[in-house]
Formats: C-alpha cells, sequence, structure tokens
C-alpha cells in the first residue's frame, strides 16, 4: 500500500477519521502514513484536515481513500463529529503516557457510532511508543489494558509510534482491509437485490386478458 494519488478514478472511494484527544498524535499518524513524514509543524489541528490517498489492495485493486485528521479540543466538537457521518473506518487514537486520553475513549467511540455508518469499522491505536522506549516509567496505560478494551468492544488493537512510523501503515492497511469487503459485500448485495428484482419482472406471469 504505498501508491500515493491524490487524483485517483478508483471506483469505490472509502472514508477514514482519525478521532482522539488533542496531542495523542492524529496528525502525525495522517503524515506519515500519506507523505511518510512527520507534520511540518507541531501545532494542534484546528477544525478539520484531510488528504487522499489511492491504496492498492491485496487482490491487486485500487481504491481512494479520504483520510480525515479531526481536531480534539472540545470547541470543535461540533465541527468534527459532523465529519463522523459518512465514515466507514476509524483510527480510535490515546496516548498510552497520558490515562486521561484513555479513560476518553468511550466517549469517541460513542459519539462515533451515533454519527457514523453502523458498520464503520474502528481501529484502537495506542500511540507513542518512542517516549516509552526513550523512558519507560512514563507509560501510564499498559499493552494488556488496550487489548482488553478493544476486545470488550469488539475493536482491532495496536502500539504504535507516529513519531518513528511504527506500526502506521499495517493498521492502516489492516482497517482499509476490512473496510474493503464491507463495502464490497454491500455493493454485491445490492446489486443481488437489482438483479432479484429484475427476475422477477421477467419471470411475472402474463395477464390472461392481454
Amino acid at each position: 500500500m504505498e501508491d500515493i494519488n491524490y487524483k485517483s478514478n478508483s471506483y469505490i472511494q472509502l472514508q477514514v477519521v482519525l478521532l482522539g484527544d488533542a496531542g495523542v498524535g492524529k496528525t502525525y499518524i495522517l503524515n506519515q502514513y500519506v507523505r511518510g513524514q512527520q507534520p511540518r509543524n507541531n501545532l494542534p489541528t484546528i477544525g478539520i484536515e484531510f488528504a487522499t490517498k489511492t491504496v492498492t489492495l491485496q487482490d491487486g485493486g485500487k481504491i481512494q481513500v479520504q483520510i480525515w485528521d479531526t481536531a480534539g479540543q472540545e470547541r470543535y466538537r461540533a465541527i468534527t463529529t459532523n465529519h463522523f457521518r459518512g465514515a466507514g473506518g476509524a483510527l480510535l487514537v490515546y496516548d498510552i503516557t497520558k490515562e486521561k486520553t484513555f479513560e476518553n475513549l468511550t466517549r469517541w467511540m460513542e459519539e462515533l457510532k451515533t454519527a457514523a455508518n453502523k458498520d464503520v469499522v474502528m481501529y484502537l491505536v495506542g500511540n507513542k511508543t518512542d517516549l516509552v522506549e526513550r523512558q519507560n516509567n512514563s507509560r501510564k496505560v499498559t499493552r494488556e489494558e488496550g487489548q482488553q478494551f478493544a476486545g470488550e468492544n469488539g475493536l482491532f488493537f495496536e502500539e504504535t509510534s507516529a513519531y518513528r512510523g511504527t506500526n502506521i501503515a499495517q493498521c492502516f492497511e489492516k482497517l482499509i482491509e476490512e473496510m474493503y469487503k464491507k463495502k464490497n459485500l454491500l455493493v454485491t448485495q445490492q446489486q443481488q437485490q437489482e438483479w432479484n428484482a429484475q427476475l422477477k419482472v421477467i419471470e411475472a406471469p402474463m395477464c390472461s386478458k392481454c
């Protein structure tokens, strides 16, 4: 998954949102995945930022993915939740060195479920492993706690370092593949319903009085 393209004619388009408290590293995650680098500045996201990437799937197909980076500050909450609508997937991000960001995950998850598609795919991401590697006692949320939360809520889970790029691509690749499976299944079901409707019209008995 490495073909970056901002003008794609891909048939299927998917929307991914990054959500979580301010300062957990969402903008770093976005930039590492789309551009392979850290953001140019370290300022908090104001409102919404997004990027587009053309992704090559395991079966060789290509789809266009829009990735929305939402602000974590309370004053932007109304703006950010509006962009949850239509999202087929989400990275739910917390900072493993700040327990409060982990405690707030339930609220973020519920807001997403309320606004997004009912079958939205969610990936729980514990970010900033690089800080723990440099100073072990800085960890406030254990990997086991993250795994337990993910298991209880039916989420995929991984710990990452957006600063170093560790596990970033893997998270997106897994998320997008799962989103594609659901999207492709939905398209197939819709096509089947259309075919069934057409067959009913063809097979309908002709009127005897006609």
